[in-house]
């Protein structure tokens, strides 16, 4: 067994940019709205920031058509779909909404339509119509993909999420949370950026119709590239919206307020929240090895260890200058060595409390050195050298 050793802490001061020397800020309490839930998340490390009943079950209402976009964005990913395929506009699909005020795209029924136009119609015009009819093309009717869109929901970790239909109507058995919409966001925008371009478009002509996006934060905050909007009587007014400022990317979803511009307000008030009294850091990395180990048995003396990815965190503005990494690092390294082994562990702290605890890697394979150098560092490693 190879020992382990703990290291001294190491403060990161020396890699933080300058404006992190600032004193830290005093934090406010999180914004209190008229809604039922809401949640705040940081998209570069996950974490929630503020909330008020994040987790409580909520009717999702037409927000729920970011799932059917994120299959279909996936669909295409993997190359079972094309932009230019053609769906099918059934006589279940043309219905939707034509005896009620839903959102439609004003299909034909019978008509085949661009699976690029159909999603558009989904994400700009919030059409029931075309949302049905793109489910209908994936996965043969509505309620087989419901059972789709609940299978993904389980594997992007919406742990309090049941979806019954692709649009969103009322349904008891149709919910979701806050967090778990914002969740459902960062990972679409995380797994398809450039399809995302299209939540930030505003408007989209089918038919010789012109309907604007009804995504309100789009006109009032230049930041604001997306997301969904969603309102029945039972669900209220919802909102997920993100906004990117200096790059940095926050998720809101206000959910059940009572109007649409109470919604818009709302989801403005979070965000600022967010923005202000909030920072990322990202620490480690391949670029910035947490330490270089002595290696033996191998065709290089040292290797580098760390993550693979840099850690991303959210602190109270102000306070990266107190960041103290812990590291326990194996004392020896004996090859052949694959990039990704886990080596030790690093302890993230910020005034003592621990935020999160990382893998240390190997950052490189290392493979196993000659027959003569595997006999001396043999003998090195019986002497304790």
């Amino acid at each position: 067994m190879h020992r382990i050793a703990r290291l001294a802490s190491i403060a990161i001061l020396t890699t933080l940019p300058a404006f992190a020397q600032a004193a830290a800020i005093a934090i406010p309490e999180a914004p209190v709205i008229d809604a039922k839930s809401y949640a705040v998340l940081d998209f570069g490390s996950g974490e929630l920031l503020a909330g008020s009943n994040p987790d409580a079950q909520v009717e999702p209402a037409s927000i729920t058509k970011v799932m059917t976009v994120y299959i279909a964005f996936d669909e295409i990913k993997k190359g079972r779909l094309k932009m230019d395929d053609t769906a099918l506009i059934s006589e279940k699909a043309w219905k939707q909404g034509i005896d009620s005020s839903e959102s439609r795209m004003f299909l034909d029924v019978g008509s085949r339509v661009k699976i690029e136009d159909l999603l558009r119609g989904i994400i700009i015009q919030s059409g029931n119509d075309a949302t049905v009819a793109l489910a209908e093309h994936l996965a043969g009717s509505e309620s087989a993909f419901a059972e789709l869109m609940n299978t993904y929901a389980k594997t992007l970790g919406l742990t309090n999420t049941h979806f019954v239909d692709a649009s969103g109507l009322p349904d008891p058995q149709h919910y979701t949370t806050a967090r778990d919409l914002t969740l459902l966001a960062r990972a679409l925008i995380r797994d398809f950026p450039d399809d995302y371009k299209m939540f930030a478009e505003r408007e989209f002509t089918w038919h010789g119709i012109k309907q604007p996006n009804r995504n309100g934060l789009l006109e009032k905050d230049p930041s604001v590239d997306g997301i969904k909007t969603g309102h029945t009587s039972a669900a209220g007014y919802c909102l997920l919206a993100s906004a990117n400022r200096d790059g940095r990317r926050l998720i809101s979803a206000v959910m059940g307020a009572p109007t649409w511009a109470g919604r818009e307000q709302a989801s403005l008030e979070v965000l600022n929240y967010g923005f202000r009294f909030f920072e990322s850091a990202s620490l480690l990395g391949p670029a910035a090895p947490a330490a270089t180990l002595k290696v033996y048995k191998g065709t290089e003396d040292a290797l580098s260890v760390g993550t693979l990815e840099p850690v991303s965190l959210t602190l109270p503005r102000g306070s990266k200058e107190s960041l103290v990494i812990q590291q326990q690092v194996e004392t020896r390294a004996v090859a052949p060595i694959k990039a990704g082994q886990v080596l030790g562990k690093a302890t993230i702290l910020l005034d003592g409390k621990t935020l999160k605890t990382v893998d240390l890697v190997a950052l490189k394979d290392i493979e196993a050195g000659s027959f003569w150098r595997r006999l001396i560092d043999q003998i090195k490693l019986w002497f304790g050298l």
